[in-house]
């Protein structure tokens, strides 16, 4: 059971304050936890589970902004930090965003969907579709509202037809002009490649995102041609387990809109779907630069774009590096942005050139970690493939979509 909410600047001030049960948290156990960060010197460093003197704390971390919980007994550490994920996600999806001015100009606003999501410690209501019908999002016609009424509350006087039946995510009348349903497999790659060249981390995380827009009370089946890839699933509370722990098949009754039907991990990958080749020679208090980007050989692989980056060592003067495709930027703090956009088929861009030590330093000895952003549209890197999807309960055929698409997450080439 959760005692206390408190949301907090990346400077540390209190912006929300949220009390859940009759006993109150002092303030006092922000400080503690801010005592905590500046030991670690990042807020992220921070274990997402600490135990205080005399609370137990949870917390993450959105765009800068802390959610801290606080616990004086023992509870299911996931349930917490679940929960904390989850009101992360409906304040971003309702406000358009996240940052200390957002979170100041709603606080009527996040303290209501704060009051509606949780109930004496435990969660309830989480689903974003039903907080919408009870909660309006904000806009201008709300503000002057308020202003003119004097009634700064955005809470509906009558609760959702949708909370009292046994699919509470989803609303029983709801009518489209034209029925689509629409299925997005998104994929990170992290990868690690040692300076010998040998991979030695490449997993994806992945999500499996619908936007539905079918009238009534549509049953869906979606199957994959591969499911077995699939590690750690986890699903949004309309899936039924049954028929996946049988047969890998997800069946359900989506929410109206877009949401996260599912979310997986594919540990084991075996390649990944670009080589980044880097070369440093030093000598004479100089150092010669050539690094090569390429596609590995797959022509389904279409890579929308690619930039990598890299960190110059402290000792670096001066640099003069020169490109045969895309742009190289010096952004501040001595990081290198190699711009390359799409790898042409006739050459492989190269970066070359040289960079001046520090007087007295002959050679370098710390070499630099290459970071890698790139996207390939139209297929997941992780071999997942979707069978077929089925609609039954709606009246007129519906049109359905579907598209993958992969990004880089953490891709280290170490050099």
């Amino acid at each position: 059971m959760l005692q206390c909410i408190f949301i907090l600047s990346d400077a540390g001030e209190v912006m929300l304050e949220k009390q859940l049960t009759g006993h109150r948290v002092d303030r006092s156990i922000c400080d503690w936890f801010w005592d905590q960060v500046s030991v670690q010197g990042d807020s992220s460093k921070v274990p997402p589970v600490i135990a205080s003197p005399t609370h137990y704390l949870f917390h993450i971390v959105r765009d800068g902004i802390i959610f801290l919980a606080c616990s004086q007994v023992e509870m299911p550490p996931l349930m917490a930090i679940e929960f904390l994920c989850r009101a992360a996600d409906v304040l971003s999806d309702y406000l358009g965003g996240m940052n200390e001015d957002i979170i100041k100009d709603n606080f009527v606003i996040v303290y209501e969907l704060l009051d509606e999501m949780i109930d004496n410690g435990f969660p309830l209501t989480t689903e974003p579709n039903i907080l919408r019908e009870m909660i309006a999002a904000p806009n201008i016609v709300n503000k002057v509202w308020s202003v003119v009424t004097g009634n700064s509350s955005n809470v509906s006087g009558t609760l959702p037809g949708a909370t009292g039946t046994c699919v509470p995510w989803r609303t029983t009348e709801l009518k489209h002009a034209s029925n689509e349903v629409y299925v997005d497999l998104v994929e990170e790659m992290d990868a690690i490649i040692n300076r010998d060249g040998d991979l030695v981390k490449c997993e994806v995380y992945g999500e499996v995102k619908v936007t539905c827009h079918l009238s009534g009370v549509p049953d869906l089946t979606l199957s994959f041609a591969n499911p077995i890839v699939l590690n750690d699933v986890r699903f949004h509370p309309c899936v039924r387990f049954r028929p996946w722990e049988s047969h890998q098949v997800l069946s359900f009754v989506p929410p109206d809109g877009q949401f996260k039907l599912m979310s997986y991990r594919v540990k084991k990958l075996k390649s990944t779907p670009i080589y980044v080749k880097p070369q440093f020679t030093s000598d004479s208090g100089t150092c010669r630069v050539s690094v090569m980007v390429g596609i590995r050989h797959d022509p389904g692989k279409m890579i929308d774009s690619i930039t990598l980056k890299f960190q110059l060592p402290a000792c670096i003067v001066s640099s003069d590096l020169t490109t045969n495709h895309g742009t190289v930027d010096i952004l501040a703090n001595k990081m290198c942005s190699w711009s390359i956009g799409k790898i042409p088929k006739d050459k492989a861009p190269s970066l070359t050139g040289t960079l001046v030590l520090e007087p007295g330093i002959e050679k370098l000895h710390v070499f630099p970690t290459f970071l890698a952003e790139f996207r390939i549209m139209g297929i997941a890197l992780s071999g997942l493939k979707i069978d077929k999807l089925e609609v039954k309960n709606v009246a007129n055929p519906p049109y359905k979509g579907f598209r993958a698409v992969t990004r880089a997450g953490e891709y280290q080439v170490r050099s």
